[in-house]
């Protein structure tokens, strides 16, 4: 899938990312179950492809295919040809975003017509590059 919402730093003394994941979504089943994710960053050239990644459900086609991404597979997840850099990161903690504990503008403006997201931190333990 394709995110916007996401960080990197610090946390208990490790390189860490954390990301967001709508509890709705395809992803969040493979995010609950793996004890690993990648997160990939792409040239520009490639935004026509990330926006088939972003406006469809895995659940319904073969995404990687219709993009025309080339998946490569690495030895904790998956990374791309097209990729400038993917980090692979291993899952050290998972919240839910609970709406009772933000402003409520917020809280309106990005969850009032959709599902929570779930915020995942995960370690980078390789940069491939």
């Amino acid at each position: 899938m394709t995110i916007s919402w996401g960080n990197m730093g610090t946390l208990w003394e490790r390189p860490v990312m954390t990301v967001y994941v709508r509890t709705s979504r395809y992803t969040h089943d493979f995010m609950d179950r793996e004890d690993y994710f990648t997160v990939s960053f792409f040239p520009e050239s490639c935004r026509d492809k990330l926006a088939i990644l972003g406006s469809k459900s895995g659940r319904d086609i073969d995404k990687i295919h219709n993009s025309g991404l080339t998946a490569v597979k690495c030895k904790n997840g998956v990374s791309f040809k097209e990729a400038e850099v993917t980090f692979v990161c291993k899952k050290l903690f998972r919240q839910r975003l609970e709406a009772e504990n933000m402003p409520k503008d917020v809280a309106d403006t990005f969850y009032s017509k959709d599902a929570l997201h779930d915020m995942y931190i995960g370690e980078v333990v390789e940069i491939i590059g």
